[in-house]
C-alpha cells in the first residue's frame, strides 16, 4: 500500500570535474524508505545531479508506482532544465541558447522520458543546511564517488 505521495530526495557529487563520481536517491512512501545510490569511474557532478532522479523514478517504474511524486534536489540546473530549458532544447533540436548542442542530451532525454510516466512536483531545497534526507543523499552520493561501502536502508 502506498502512500498518497512518494517523495524522493536526490544528489550527486564528483570528485574532480569530471572524476569519480556518485549519485543518491531516497525513496520515501509513507514510513518506508529505499535508498539508492551508484557510481561513474568519470561523470561530471551535473551527470550524476541527473542520474540521481532517474534512479529514482527507474526504481518506482519498476515497482509499478503510478501516484504523485514530489523530487527535492539542490541542483538548480536539474530543477530548471527539467521544468523549463528542456522544451526550448527540444524545439531547437537539443541546441541550447547559444546554438551549442545541450550537454547531457542522453540523460536529460532519458529524465524526460521517466517523467512522462508520473506525476512529478519538483522542489528546490538548497545543500548542505541541514535537511535531513538532503544531508543523507549527499552521503550516498559521496560515499558512491569515493567507491566508500555505505549501507543503504532498504525497509
Amino acid at each position: 500500500m502506498h502512500t498518497e505521495k512518494i517523495i524522493i530526495y536526490t544528489d550527486g557529487a564528483a570528485r574532480g570535474n569530471p572524476g569519480p563520481a556518485g549519485w543518491g536517491a531516497i525513496v520515501i512512501d509513507g514510513k518506508k524508505v529505499h535508498e539508492l545510490g551508484g557510481h561513474s569511474d568519470k561523470a561530471t557532478n551535473n551527470q550524476m545531479e541527473l542520474s540521481a532522479p532517474i534512479g529514482g523514478l527507474k526504481y518506482l517504474k519498476k515497482i509499478k508506482y503510478d501516484g504523485h511524486i514530489e523530487i527535492f534536489s539542490d541542483s538548480k540546473y536539474v530543477i530548471l532544465g527539467i521544468t523549463e530549458w528542456i522544451f526550448n532544447w527540444q524545439k531547437n533540436n537539443w541546441r541550447n541558447a547559444a546554438k551549442k548542442p545541450v550537454v547531457n542530451q542522453e540523460l536529460w532525454e532519458e529524465l524526460f522520458e521517466l517523467t512522462k510516466i508520473f506525476k512529478i512536483k519538483w522542489t528546490y531545497v538548497k545543500g548542505h543546511a541541514g535537511i535531513e534526507w538532503n544531508e543523507r543523499a549527499d552521503v550516498i552520493a559521496t560515499s558512491f564517488a569515493d567507491d566508500e561501502p555505505i549501507k543503504l536502508i532498504q525497509h
